[in-house]
């Protein structure tokens, strides 16, 4: 009898020691699995937590550039990346954007934002891996930067800074108010986003009251002389978003106000800074939209082929009444109604 209770206990004691051993095993396998939850959300922080690195290439530093450069990085800011920015402007020449390009490449950045049909360009030449964003681009399928808007190429997208109504409207704007003008137009025949733009007036012009009347310039220093051959020959000056001559636009519209020529602009900047009158886009909205177009690269929901690019979501009439004032122009109440007013801003 006394046998059995001994055997009794014993078979107790093995019990209790195979219970908490089980017990033991199970707490493992919960701590296994809160660990590599833990596990997961610190590779997820360690993600989240990345430092990206992008080059950011201009082709030179102006108002309506600089507005997207702004957005672009403020769409970054709000998607909660870390991002290091390498700021690169070409001062307006056309070589350097290769060579800042290169560098880039040779510094393995995560992203390249090419703010300017030059930069883009000169990115595109330089790689075929790192992705591409680009703004500030007028003709992006003209100048070779991708296949279609639909389908831009394996490693370049963003979005045009042109709606394709604007250069009609402002033509139809000049041809309303100002019949039988000569219209007066600026621009370097180097920047194909240029030549691109000033066909569009000139077939725009074609079958109104209107004419145009050209002059070229290499580099910004040429840009007052250019407007001050017009003064006399244009009764209106059209600047439309060429790099070299809105860098100089304070020369053009020293020129405007002191003979008293309206000067039309190609964006809501140049109208700010004295311009008399724009159908354009904001600056600051394409390159956010660029932006976001860069986080979905970056944090790989998508890649750059499969992200059409995009044309500016709206335009409107911009219109500065002390540059109308300046410049003599007689103001018409309507447009009150149909424009927005902006005021110069002094600098």
């Amino acid at each position: 009898m006394r046998n059995k209770w001994l055997i009794l206990l014993l078979l107790a004691i093995i019990s209790v020691f195979v219970l908490a051993a089980c017990g033991t095993d199970d707490e493992s396998a919960g701590n296994s699995d809160s660990t590599s939850g833990s596990g997961g959300e610190a590779e997820d922080d360690s993600s989240d937590s990345k430092v990206y690195k992008i080059g950011a290439t201009q082709i030179v530093e102006h108002p309506s550039l600089d507005a997207a450069y702004e957005g672009f990085k403020a769409a970054i800011a709000d998607a909660g990346l870390e991002v290091e920015y390498d700021f690169q402007s070409a001062q307006n020449d056309q070589n350097n954007t290769s060579i800042i390009a290169k560098n880039f490449v040779a510094d393995n950045v995560d992203l390249i934002f090419a703010n300017s049909t030059p930069s883009a360009q000169g990115a595109l030449q330089a790689t075929k891996d790192i992705p591409i964003v680009f703004t500030s681009v007028t003709d992006a399928v003209g100048t070779g930067l991708v296949e279609s808007m639909d389908k831009p190429g394996e490693n370049i997208t963003g979005v045009v800074d042109l709606h394709p109504d604007a250069i009609k409207n402002t033509v139809d704007f000049i041809d309303t108010y100002y019949e039988g003008a000569k219209v007066g137009l600026i621009y370097n025949a180097g920047e194909a986003n240029s030549v691109t733009q000033i066909e569009a007036v000139n077939e725009a012009v074609d079958g109104t009251s209107l004419s145009t009347v050209e002059r070229t310039v290499a580099t910004s220093a040429e840009v007052q002389q250019a407007a001050t051959t017009l003064v006399g020959e244009a009764d209106v000056l059209y600047i439309i978003t060429d790099n070299t001559v809105v860098s100089a636009l304070e020369t053009v519209i020293g020129v405007a106000n002191e003979q008293d020529i309206p000067l039309i602009v190609g964006e809501p900047n140049s109208v700010e800074k004295g311009g008399f009158a724009t159908y354009g886009i904001d600056y600051y909205t394409i390159g956010y939209r660029s932006g976001e177009m860069a986080v979905d690269i970056l944090t790989g929901e998508k890649k750059p082929s499969e992200i059409p690019v995009e044309i500016p979501p709206e335009m409107q009439l911009f219109i500065n009444k002390d540059a109308a004032e300046e410049q003599g122009v007689k103001w018409n109440p309507e447009w009150d109604d149909k424009a927005k007013l902006l005021e110069t801003k002094k600098e």
